[in-house]
């Protein structure tokens, strides 16, 4: 019996010294030597590569939003997913930071380590509140690996974070509102894919999460969807689109809701509430019908007019797979007016998940992203480029080329939310046909175009400026 109680102390002092350990290893956040992206491969292969695969240091366009300004201490922070080495595929959550004042950038930190997950699925995403603490929302995938919430233990700070929540939660897009709280968009895997929402006072308690879409025909067993966000003043809105029968594959049509208070109700772009979740292929909210002439829509970016009305970036084409058979992927993008939609087309590229972001500023609106297709052809990204419309849409002209010569394919250029020169946006790199390197960039609003360290020894360093016509000397 005696020999049973010391094994049972022995048993329980070990227990709680790992259990320690764990919470220890989970409160210690180290910051790392230089700017890392992650490479990543989807593996669904076909005769022109992969469905998308290359640097996903800032995937997926459902994480939103990665980047925010804060013009209190005149700094940038932004989210993305690193690795350890450049010849390793191992997910870290980093934080980083960009000060407007110097012009420096410090070392990154390790909010969450992933602890052998490779998928960027599971970036993690950006939210600041009003006395400025900086959150971040680790996405999970599914119910298989949990997401997670973290707080600054500082304002504008990203020395440290304590863990405020752990749940399923894919795709997080937080939101704040001053004198609100939080309203947060993310994905559950209750159907195959499905919009949910939850909302905070404080951060820290949060209501029930509750159901926005699960469109199902009669014939469907399964419901899926995918949705980007933004926020208008005390408006939060969103465009989805549907999948078939749960199958991603085949996203279709364009839809689009709304809430002013709160999510307290939710209302389609007239002002019509509508009954979640919302389960009709035929509701008020679709926008464009894309389902009858089985074209796939792929989902990029969200933002405003002057008068707070919404407009879409999205991209659309025949097929999944990709390569010429099914032709050119049409970049849109589609606006209300006021009365009606308007949907117009900036220009052509080679692969649905070539993704960009677009400013609205009165007339004069902007998209950058890889819409060139070298150097590595149907394969997703590619050369960044900047497309200029004077005339709220209607016609676009391609005005600059932010890179040039590259060795690997550029993708998801990411806006920053309030973003101001030079960090307005940001990006990673990586051949999508060959687990490479993975370095990251930033630009601002006439194409200059710096890159951040991959490699750090001070704990701050300024960005290297990138030259477009000398572009590819620092590969």
């Amino acid at each position: 019996m005696k020999h049973f109680f010391n094994y049972l102390i022995i048993s329980l002092l070990v227990l709680f010294w790992s259990s320690a350990n764990t919470v220890l290893a989970q409160e210690n956040f180290p910051s790392v030597d230089g700017y890392k992206g992650i490479w990543f491969t989807l593996g669904q292969k076909s005769e022109f590569g992969d469905k998308y695969s290359g640097g996903l240091g800032t995937y997926t366009a459902k994480h939103i939003p990665l980047a925010i300004y804060s013009p209190e201490v005149n700094r940038t922070f932004f989210v993305y997913g690193g690795t350890r080495n450049e010849d390793e595929r191992y997910l870290l959550c980093m934080i980083g930071e960009f000060d407007h004042n110097t012009g420096l950038v410090s070392k990154p930190v390790i909010v969450y380590d992933k602890l052998g997950v490779d998928d960027p699925h599971d970036n993690p995403s950006l939210a600041m509140d009003e006395e400025g603490y900086v959150w971040v929302f680790v996405s999970g995938r599914g119910s298989r690996r949990k997401g997670f919430k973290y707080k600054s233990t500082l304002p504008y700070s990203i020395t440290s974070f304590e863990q405020v929540s752990e749940e399923e939660m894919t795709y997080p897009q937080p939101k704040y509102i001053a004198g609100k709280g939080f309203l947060n968009l993310f994905t559950k895997y209750t159907g195959v894919r499905q919009l949910y929402f939850e909302t905070s006072v404080d951060g820290t308690n949060w209501s029930q999460d509750q159901h926005l879409m699960g469109i199902k025909r009669p014939e469907d067993k399964n419901s899926g969807h995918y949705q980007i966000s933004n926020q208008y003043e005390n408006k939060i809105v969103f465009f989805s689109n549907w999948h078939p029968n749960g199958n991603v594959d085949l996203r279709t049509n364009l839809y689009y809701y709304q809430t002013e208070d709160f999510g307290q109700t939710w209302t389609d772009i007239n002002g019509n509430k509508v009954v979640l979740p919302v389960t009709d292929p035929t509701t008020s909210g679709l926008v464009k019908e894309y389902f009858s002439q089985k074209r796939n829509v792929y989902l990029k970016d969200v933002n405003f007019d002057a008068k707070g009305n919404p407009i879409a970036l999205y991209v659309e084409g025949e097929g999944h797979q990709p390569g010429p058979k099914y032709g050119p992927r049409n970049w849109h993008v589609i606006h209300w007016d006021g009365s009606q939609w308007q949907d117009n087309i900036i220009t052509q590229s080679d692969q649905n998940y070539d993704m960009g972001s677009l400013w609205v500023e009165g007339e004069d609106w902007m998209v950058i992203g890889p819409t060139n297709n070298t150097p590595q052809e149907y394969g997703a990204g590619g050369e960044v480029e900047m497309w200029k419309s004077t005339d709220a849409g209607k016609t676009w002209d391609r005005t600059k080329k932010l890179t040039k010569g590259s060795k690997r394919n550029h993708n998801y250029i990411r806006r920053v939310v309030n973003g101001t020169d030079p960090f307005l946006y940001f990006w990673a790199d990586g051949n999508p046909n060959d687990f490479s390197k993975s370095q990251l960039y930033f630009g601002d609003s006439k194409g200059k175009v710096w890159q951040l360290p991959y490699e750090m020894t001070a704990e701050q360093e300024k960005p290297k400026r990138l030259r477009t016509n000398i572009f590819s000397r620092w590969f």
